[in-house]
């Protein structure tokens, strides 16, 4: 029997139209064995939670450079949550997020906030670590 892939969304939520960081973590979780969606920029977290249970992730992992991730995050956590799946979606984040706000974030459930300097490795240990766990 083989293990089951390890299925990742990727999204560019906003107004942001810059996607090559979410391109590589993409490219570099898909090289590690990962099964990766990549739904492209300007998502709403509406269409971000639609196609996270529509493809049964594990993983949901935002690219967010422009500043809103304060009300971005909590409301991809709340779609999560109405849905049902919050439970077996972990959310993880990357861009830039100011220190202050991380703490926040993570005690309202996002499971890791990734800064620019974050390796790719460390991604991809923590999603493999996190799914683990489930």
């Amino acid at each position: 029997m083989t293990e089951k892939k390890i299925r990742v969304l990727i999204a560019k939520p906003g107004l942001d139209g810059h996607d090559r960081g979410a391109k590589v973590i993409a490219r570099a979780l898909r090289d590690a064995g990962m099964e990766v969606i990549y739904t492209g920029l300007r998502q709403t977290p509406e269409q971000i939670v639609s196609a996270a249970v529509q493809e049964d992730v594990d993983v949901v992992g935002l690219s967010i450079l422009s500043g809103a991730h304060m009300v971005i995050l909590p409301r991809v956590l709340e779609l999560l949550r109405e849905k049902g799946v919050a439970d077996q979606v972990t959310l993880i984040a990357g861009g830039i997020i100011p220190d202050g706000d991380i703490e926040l974030l993570k005690k309202a459930g996002v499971a890791e906030i990734f800064q620019p300097g974050a390796s790719s490795q460390e991604i991809i240990d923590f999603i493999q670590q996190r799914v683990k766990q489930h």
